[in-house]
């Protein structure tokens, strides 16, 4: 009984003054997206232009936003993944062995080496 006292004695003014521990947000909440898309850095212009374009199914439009983001950030996994899906995108009418495809494959491996956790993040067009 004297030590739960004394521990709660030297422990409760800490616990206290601590501020409560934030619930991390889901993936797919709106928090979740803008503090993935602020993360982007320089290539992030251009990440959502190429989204925006991609949406509307300008892939070459789509493809050169993506371009520019992998050229200002050579190791953003979401711009080498973005540019790669553009490139399959692009290639889908084609041959499963299209050198567009095969691009496609190659960006996405290198994607998931730069960052095995990469999770695309698409948005509805509510």
């Amino acid at each position: 009984m004297l030590v739960t006292s004394v521990v709660l004695a030297v422990l409760l003014p800490a616990l206290q003054q601590a501020p409560p521990p934030a619930a991390p947000a889901p993936k797919d909440s709106p928090s979740a997206v803008a503090a993935a898309e602020a993360s982007t850095g320089a290539a992030g212009p251009h990440l959502d232009a190429g989204l925006a374009a991609f949406k509307k199914r300008r892939f070459a439009k789509a493809e050169i936003e993506f371009r520019k983001a992998v050229d200002a950030e050579p190791q953003n996994a979401a711009a080498l993944f973005y540019l790669g899906y553009t490139y399959y995108k692009i290639a889908e009418p084609k041959r499963h062995d299209s050198p567009g495809k095969q691009k496609a494959a190659e960006l996405f491996a290198k994607a998931y080496a730069v960052d095995p956790a990469f999770t695309p993040v698409w948005r509805s067009g509510k």
